[in-house]
C-alpha cells in the first residue's frame, strides 16, 4: 500500500526547470548520459533520452522471484500484487537497501564517469556508495566537474567548479550561459 501511495505521488509530480534543463544539455552535448539516483522517472518524463536509473524506477514492477520486469502490468488492487508469470509478489523496479545496484547500470555509469570531458554533480550528497564515487572518478580520468548543490559535500573541496544553489535554479542559467537558451 506504501508503494502505491507513493507512486500516486511521483504520478502526479512534475519535472522542474532543472530536468528541462538537463534535457537541454543532452540535446546539445552529443555524448550526454544522465545518471541518476532518483526513482522518481521525472528525467524520463522531462524528456531525457540517455538516463542510467542507477537505483531503479518506482513506476516500474518486477517479479520479485525472477527479478524480471512486468510490461503492461495494472494494479488490480490485489494485496500482495502477484506475478502473472509465475504467482510470486510483485515489487517495485527499485532497489531495496542493502541489495546491489544492478551490475549493467553500475558498469555503464562507471564508463561514462571514466570517460566523460565534463561531469555535472547535481544535488546530492555524494555519500551514498556505490554513486558516491562517480564524480571522483571522473575527475581521475581527467574530466572537469562541476558541482550543483546548496549544500557542501564530500566531493566540494575536489570539484573544478561549484555552483551553490538548488538545481532548478542553477541549471536553467547555465543553459543560457553555455548555450543563450532560455528554460
Amino acid at each position: 500500500e506504501w508503494y502505491a501511495w507513493r507512486r500516486s505521488k511521483v504520478a502526479a509530480a512534475n519535472p522542474n526547470r532543472g530536468h528541462l534543463a538537463l534535457v537541454a544539455i543532452e540535446q546539445r552535448v552529443p555524448k550526454f548520459t544522465l545518471i541518476t539516483q532518483n526513482v522518481d522517472g521525472l528525467h524520463g518524463r522531462a524528456g531525457s533520452q540517455n538516463v542510467l536509473e542507477l537505483h531503479g524506477n518506482i513506476m516500474n514492477t518486477k517479479c520479485s522471484q525472477e527479478n524480471t520486469p512486468i510490461t503492461g502490468w495494472q494494479d488490480t488492487g490485489s494485496i500482495p500484487p502477484i506475478c502473472p508469470n509465475c504467482k510470486a509478489f510483485l515489487r517495485p523496479d527499485v532497489v531495496w537497501f542493502g541489495e546491489s545496484l544492478p551490475a549493467d547500470k553500475l558498469q555503464a555509469a562507471s564508463e561514462a564517469a571514466s570517460t566523460c570531458n565534463v561531469f555535472l554533480s547535481v544535488g546530492t550528497s555524494t555519500l551514498v556508495e556505490p554513486a558516491a564515487s562517480l564524480p571522483f572518478l571522473a575527475l581521475r580520468h581527467g574530466a572537469v566537474v562541476i558541482e550543483v548543490n546548496p549544500e557542501q559535500t564530500p566531493l566540494s573541496k575536489q570539484a573544478s567548479f561549484i555552483l551553490s544553489g538548488e538545481a532548478g535554479s542553477i541549471l536553467p542559467q547555465l543553459v543560457n550561459a553555455v548555450w543563450g537558451c532560455v528554460i
